[in-house]
């Protein structure tokens, strides 16, 4: 039997790399339709890769960083949708809550004197230590300190007496409807197995809407010369 001749594999085209140079150095610019195949594909992918080049860098890249920017906002304004959406559900709780801290705050609030209450309730820290059999060797109100809704009032109060009697005053004044805070307290030995008790005595009241107006008033003429400076 005959053997089959043997297949030749296809050899690769060569490429005339000096013909291709020479092609495009003899391009006639003002005939492009007659230029070679090689040349002329060459040349229309460069100028279509060069008008993408532009389009990226004039057009396409300020897109997509707008793009990104409105992905970032959409991200933020569904985060504070979800948030808004959480505290509509828990509207009611929170509604409850707020009442309760108004009644909390209310009940506070009212043991606190007005300014027409407050000579009251100086005579009733009086009666509290006469009516301990205690004497009174100094009673002196200071001068209020006004915070934001309130003014605190100090008192100097000095009393003579005996230790019980000392003790149950400080219990009645303890047990007063209004808010009385007892501080800086200092007892010394007498003679006569009595005490001596010096203290400071704090009470509060809420300012009225005139003073608070008033307080407004005077900060944000502060803040303005504050700002000149």
């Amino acid at each position: 039997m005959r053997k089959a001749p043997a297949l030749s594999k296809p050899s690769m085209p060569t490429i005339d790399f000096q013909s291709l140079a020479e092609d495009f150095k003899t391009l006639d610019f003002k005939e492009p339709g007659s230029w070679p195949l090689i040349p002329r594909i060459t040349i229309l992918l460069g100028v279509f890769l060069l008008l993408l080049l532009c389009a990226w860098w004039f057009g396409w890249s300020t897109q997509f960083d707008e793009l990104d920017a409105k992905r970032h906002e959409e991200s933020r304004l569904k985060d504070e949708w979800l948030d808004k959406k959480k505290q509509a559900v828990n509207l009611d709780q929170y509604s409850k809550q707020l009442a309760e801290i108004d009644q909390s705050f209310g009940t506070l609030l009212r043991q606190l004197p007005d300014k027409a209450e407050m000579e009251s309730m100086l005579v009733d820290i009086n009666q509290s230590g006469i009516g301990r059999g205690l004497q009174f060797e100094l009673f002196k109100p200071g001068t209020e300190a006004v915070k934001d809704f309130y003014a605190e009032l100090p008192i100097t109060i000095k009393l003579v007496g005996r230790y019980h009697d000392l003790g149950a005053f400080t219990g009645d004044v303890a047990k007063l409807s209004r808010i009385v805070t007892l501080n800086d307290i200092d007892v010394t030995t007498l003679k006569d197995d009595r005490l001596s008790m010096t203290m400071v005595a704090k009470t509060f009241r809420y300012l009225d809407e005139a003073e608070i107006a008033k307080q407004k008033r005077e900060k944000q003429e502060q803040g303005k010369k504050g700002g000149k400076k």
